[in-house]
């Protein structure tokens, strides 16, 4: 079965840290550009970061630039989102998605493959 799994998420404090994993099973991620999501109670789902195929582009979206990073290791056919100085409006689940070719767009249907998603709750 080909699918992307999400794990890392949790509960942390304002200005903690996590770091969020993308694995992929069934398929190799290493011809495929990914990019993260989150969705917010209430709000509709938003693209946040994007990386290539090779780890050569990344893309952050303006509300996490600087705060986030996208990372990822072929080897081990998993991205990364590290999360830095989280903020209460970070709290989502957040959830990954695979695509044949890099984008900064975000829209669904440039993408193969969706992780049902990773709670993050940053609260005090």
């Amino acid at each position: 079965q080909l699918q992307l799994v999400e794990s890392g998420g949790g509960l942390v404090q304002p200005g903690g840290s996590l770091r969020l994993s993308c694995a992929a099973s069934g398929f190799t991620l290493d011809s495929y550009s990914i990019s993260w999501f989150r969705q917010a109670p209430g709000k509709e789902r938003e693209g946040i970061s994007s990386i290539s195929s090779s780890g050569d582009r990344t893309h952050y979206r303006d509300s996490v630039k600087g705060r986030f990073i996208i990372s990822r290791d072929n080897a081990k056919n998993t991205v990364y989102l590290q999360m830095n100085g989280l903020k209460p409006e970070d709290t989502a689940v957040y959830s990954c998605a695979a695509s044949t070719y890099y984008t900064e767009y975000y829209f669904d249907y440039e993408f193969d493959y969706w992780g049902r998603g990773t709670q993050v709750t940053v609260s005090s």
